[in-house]
């Protein structure tokens, strides 16, 4: 379950990346909590996908350093990061479309198999057993975001707003600590980003960390214990979400005079 608030998890110091002569980000530090959800918000082109693809190993940073329960993350290939237990979605779903909702999910489990090359070959019953483990595990969490009666079906005729939920169900399947979710309510209806807001509390109540991006105010006001807010490249604020609703820097830079829009 969640651990002591008190304790940093993520730490991002001074974390500035660089596109040709223009700084996406320009010198970002902040901490996120375990057992939290932290969010990340500001207008369009303010860093927000830059400093998750550089805390994920898609970019690497001009300078700083980004840490994770006190070791560097900083210049680790993402396929490593991810083994650390930093798993992310992306803003675009990024599922196998051809495949089904139960294929998809035990594609990401397989990432964690132990059998090795000679099981297989050889057959051993090691390989069945832990195919029929894996089988479990994808069943467990397909059922979890909600997908039972879709398993069989292709990810690629499902609705825009399940396939979203597969994309979960497959960033679960590798067993993350921390989990940052880019726009998980992108293109979805209201009621979609609902489902999509009960399943990210469901899994903070999971224990695992959640750190997301999200343009859609009422989901990230209704389910974050904290908000980050950048603009520019930089982070203008930072507090509970009844702060950030009030605080005149955001207000002028992102949230407009009523505060209900991003």
């Amino acid at each position: 379950m969640a651990g002591s608030a008190s304790v940093v998890t993520l730490a991002v110091r001074d974390l500035a990346v660089q596109f040709g002569g223009v700084a996406a980000l320009g010198g970002v530090s902040f901490e996120v909590s375990p057992g939290t959800i932290t969010s990340v918000i500001g207008p369009n082109g303010a860093g927000k996908t830059t400093a998750f693809n550089a805390i994920t190993g898609y970019l690497r940073p001009a300078r700083g350093e980004i840490t994770w329960d006190g070791a560097p993350l900083t210049g680790l290939r993402p396929s490593a990061i991810a083994r650390r237990g930093v798993v992310r979605t992306f803003q675009k779903t990024s599922v196998f479309p051809s495949l089904s909702v139960a294929d998809n999910v035990t594609i990401g489990l397989h990432l964690r198999a132990t059998a090795g090359f000679l099981d297989v070959v050889l057959g051993r019953r090691r390989i069945r057993d832990e195919e029929r483990r894996l089988a479990a595990d994808a069943e467990a969490i397909i059922a979890f975001v909600g997908l039972a009666h879709r398993r069989r079906e292709i990810a690629s005729a499902l609705p825009y707003g399940e396939q979203r939920l597969v994309e979960l169900a497959v960033a679960l399947a590798a067993h993350p600590r921390l989990l940052l979710l880019d726009e998980p309510g992108a293109g979805m209806t209201s009621g979609e980003k609902d489902v999509v807001s009960e399943l990210i509390r469901k899994i903070r109540g999971r224990g695992i960390t959640v750190l997301l991006v999200e343009h859609d105010m009422r989901m990230v006001m209704g389910i974050s214990d904290i908000v980050i807010v950048l603009n520019h490249g930089r982070v203008i604020a930072e507090g509970a979400p009844a702060d950030i609703r009030t605080h005149p820097d955001v207000i002028r830079a992102y949230l407009g005079t009523t505060g209900d829009r991003a």
